[in-house]
């Protein structure tokens, strides 16, 4: 007589939940967010409140974040020279993705056209505000004070800061050495953090897709169909092809495991539109599941969330084509390329918020002669579905701070190859 195997004991839900790939929970609430913001409408906007306080919890995290990985990266480097040769492959790789995420967006607003018929006759024209020059960005870098720079989230003030005092526990050696254990040990806390508010991301992602469709709704792109389908088509182009590319021939590596290491990191830019709001979890993802190390990711991601802005680059020269299609400008060979270098420029320099875009377009309409009224009137039409559009555009500036970090972690010898192609599929 043989014994009857045993029925295989049933997970309670606390332990099938936490068993579960977070990227799986999250990709799970936004489906059921959007189903859920459907069918009840505006009642919806009364989840908003779950969905401000998870936003708030990430952002929460950015500023202490960043400065105490960067401090600890740039300490964990023992020389400053390597320091400045990753700084000018991180900042030359920027410009390069930018300037073809903006390529990428005159080319597909030249196909489509979206500008063509465009309707201003309800419009309400809104003004934005005037974008800090570049010699302002500049300046703002140096802080005058940390503290307050800290306080405000100024990101650039906080790297240029953090990278001081790295160099500072470098330079003092033996006596720098009980700041650097202070500053890993505070990396370590940060991100353990950083996996606490992950886990309430399902819930957060539920509430802000809820609250978008309930809102907007699906029909609110009737207007604006063929704009939308430019955002979509080149974000998947930036994100697939020209990101892809740079994983598969700059960093010499597959690109499956690549795109399956960063998805949560994508899904949480996607949620929240913000590429700030998505740094603590690109910062998890690029060394836990691509294995690039901290002296990589502690000085390119922070920098990417503030320069690494593609999806604004190919927005804002999509929006461009628009307004010079809506209003019947001609422009000749030298005016694209002035678009494509004002773009590139402008588009390093946006705040990594949502509807940032918005504010550097009156700089790009200015330098082909479209003026502030004119600028006020395409605000006006694009603002109510803005936020939608926002939450594509960004999923490529968050995959271009992780393809660059991919990219210059190969360089640098700074990446565990068996972690970038084995880890992925283990539970978060």
């Amino acid at each position: 007589m043989t014994d009857t195997p045993s029925a295989a004991p049933r997970k309670s839900p606390t332990a099938w939940w936490f068993s579960t790939p977070l990227y799986q929970r999250i990709l799970a609430a936004l489906i059921l967010g959007a189903v859920v913001g459907y069918f009840w409408g505006g009642g919806a906007t009364s989840l908003k409140i779950v969905g401000d306080i998870f936003v708030r919890l990430i952002r929460m995290l950015v500023a202490p974040l960043v400065f105490v990985i960067i401090a600890t990266g740039v300490a964990e480097l023992g020389d400053p020279k390597r320091l400045g040769g990753i700084g000018v492959k991180t900042i030359g790789m920027y410009f390069l993705t930018v300037f073809l995420a903006v390529v990428v967006g005159l080319i597909c607003a030249s196909l489509f056209q979206p500008g063509l018929g465009a309707d201003f006759a309800n419009v309400a024209p809104q003004a934005v505000g005037t974008p800090k020059s570049p010699a302002e960005i500049f300046i703002g870098i140096v802080p005058l004070n940390p503290i307050k720079a800290l306080a405000e989230g100024e990101t650039l003030a906080i790297i240029f800061f953090a990278v001081m005092v790295g160099a500072g526990v470098i330079v003092a050696g033996e006596a720098g050495k009980p700041v650097a254990v202070l500053l890993k040990s505070g990396t370590e806390v940060m991100l353990k953090l950083v996996g606490f508010v992950m886990e309430t991301a399902p819930f957060g992602v539920f509430a802000l897709i809820a609250v978008v469709m309930g809102t907007n709704g699906p029909e609110t792109f009737i207007n604006v169909a063929q704009l939308a389908l430019c955002v979509v088509v080149g974000s998947a182009i930036q994100t697939l092809v020209v990101h892809g590319a740079i994983v598969r021939f700059l960093a010499w590596l597959p690109v499956v495991p690549f795109f399956k290491g960063i998805i949560d990191a994508m899904l949480v830019g996607f949620s929240t539109a913000s590429s700030s709001a998505s740094l603590p979890v690109a910062i998890r993802v690029a060394e836990d599941n691509l294995g690039i190390k901290p002296p990589v990711t502690s000085t390119v991601l922070p920098l990417g969330a503030t320069i690494g802005m593609d999806g604004t680059a190919m927005y804002v020269a999509m929006l461009t084509l628009f307004a010079v299609q809506a209003f019947g400008v001609q422009l000749d060979l030298a005016q694209y390329a002035l678009i494509a270098l004002t773009t590139t420029i402008v588009a390093m320099g946006v705040a990594p918020v949502p509807s940032g875009s918005l504010f550097i377009l009156a700089a790009v309409l200015g330098s082909i002669g479209i003026g502030p009224e004119q600028t006020a009137l395409i605000v006006g039409f694009i603002l109510p579905f803005d936020r939608v559009l926002d939450m594509i555009r960004t999923v490529p500036n968050v995959t271009a701070d992780l393809a660059v970090a991919t990219a210059v972690g190969r360089w640098e010898k700074e990446i565990d190859v068996e972690v970038y192609k084995g880890k992925q599929n283990a539970p978060h």
